[in-house]
């Protein structure tokens, strides 16, 4: 009884939160919030108050930036609960293992990133904690009140308490395993019927395609992605199939970040997190975000790096809202290309966007692609289209090139059969390789 209370509670204090007015009553708002959590945590985490040692709270956008690697590796000093690493990744692993996702530490749940840029991180997360994001997850992505009944099938790598904690007398939530074969998820699905799907982009236009292949009967109210860069190409297909604007979550091991609203735009969650911006481009407003998490308090996320690319929207969206709003989450500065410029042997970066204009805005006719750079001087283009695409697509990279002032690459072009989601992530724009083995 006191879980659903505390999950409802922290719903109606979302859910019907008083709006912010302008961006100056929020930043006052948000300064006051992180000068009360930090005098909670500091005295709990030795590695916090050791970043502090010289700045009063006040200033707290003073402390040292910190991402990944530091994190990890002062893990057992920055957390507030006393768990190891080691610890922490024992049980982890072995529910990795087992699939099996329900063992805790103590009240603790234990969570392991993904990986996606090379390292796995270690998140912990609180009962109290997971209550509370449950409320507020609910708050953000249900279509209607909380005591309407839904039945929320969730597809992801990985299960964790965290996500069976939005379960209750009216929602009903079912956990889709990736790595499970994919006959057995349409046959569940079709069993299930989700009034809310959730799921990697590559997994929603798999199940797309079912649908069109009439092997999947299913026609939920919301369609969510979640986990993977939502590509333009992807998304297109999947609001045609689904007849429905696709929705975003923005989630990773540091936090709830953003969600859409009711008009489909992504907003930063600044009424959840403080998120400071360290432009890549400012004139593009291409930035990485640096977040402070003013709810986390079993493991602290204060000034923390994260090495994503998201991209403002210059337009104010509809719903009036003054939290940041995103046009785009590009991907992982890894996934940045480095080509050499014209006359130069000095490298320049190229945003993953702008790769994928290149394609997509070449033919109508590409139904899918991914491109890979092996090398400042070499690329590989996969695409899901008949050979006519290929004049055009070469022609819209030269273009590119020359707008960029850039060497030309050696282009390699390959046709493509429409790739089965898995349970890694799935990346149409990457680079595979470090910078660090250039010397950079």
């Amino acid at each position: 009884m006191r879980d659903r209370w505390t999950i409802l509670k922290n719903y109606l204090n979302v859910r019907f939160r008083k709006s912010f007015k302008s961006r100056d009553q929020l930043d006052q708002w948000q300064q006051a919030q992180v000068k009360k959590f930090l005098q909670t945590i500091l005295p709990k985490s030795s590695f916090y108050q050791k970043q502090f040692e010289s700045i009063d709270i006040s200033h707290w956008q003073r402390a040292p930036i910190i991402e990944k690697t530091e994190m990890m590796e002062h893990f057992d000093q920055l957390n507030t609960v006393g768990i190891s690493k080691e610890q922490a990744f024992e049980v982890a692993l072995k529910a990795e293992q087992s699939r099996n996702f329900s063992p805790k530490i103590g009240d603790i749940t234990i969570g392991l990133s993904s990986g996606t840029s090379g390292n796995r991180g270690l998140f912990l997360v609180s009962d109290e904690e997971r209550l509370r994001w449950a409320g507020t997850v609910l708050a953000k992505l249900l279509p209607g009140p909380i005591w309407q009944k839904e039945r929320i099938a969730f597809f992801l790598r990985a299960n964790s308490n965290l996500y069976g904690s939005v379960k209750s007398s009216t929602i009903q939530f079912s956990y889709f395993d990736l790595l499970d074969p994919l006959e057995k998820h349409l046959e569940k699905l079709n069993q299930f019927r989700p009034t809310i799907l959730t799921a990697p982009p590559s997994m929603l236009r798999f199940l797309a395609e079912a649908i069109q292949q009439n092997k999947l009967n299913i026609a939920p109210e919301k369609v969510i992605s979640v986990a993977e860069v939502l590509d333009p190409l992807d998304e297109a297909f999947i609001t045609k199939i689904f007849e429905q604007k696709v929705h975003q979550v923005y989630q990773c091991t540091e936090g709830f970040l953003a969600c859409t609203c009711e008009h489909g735009t992504l907003h930063l969650n600044e009424d959840l997190v403080v998120i400071q911006k360290e432009y890549l481009d400012e004139s593009l407003k291409k930035f990485s975000p640096i977040i402070t998490d003013f709810n986390r308090t079993s493991q602290p996320i204060i000034r923390y790096r994260l090495n994503d690319i998201l991209t403002e929207r210059a337009q104010t969206c509809p719903c009036g809202s003054i939290m940041t709003a995103l046009e785009s989450i590009e991907g992982r500065c890894d996934d940045l290309f480095y080509l050499k410029l014209s006359n130069s042997d000095e490298l320049q970066p190229v945003f993953p966007d702008f790769i994928r204009r290149a394609v997509i805005g070449s033919s109508e006719e590409i139904d899918a692609y991914r491109v890979q750079q092996l090398a400042p001087d070499k690329i590989k283009v996969f695409v899901k289209a008949s050979e006519d695409v290929m004049p055009g697509l070469k022609e819209s990279f030269s273009n590119l090139w020359k707008r960029l002032n850039c060497e030309p690459p050696q282009i390699e072009y390959e046709r493509m059969d429409l790739e089965k989601p898995q349970a890694k992530k799935l990346k149409r724009v990457e680079r595979c390789f470090s910078l660090e083995d250039l010397s950079i």
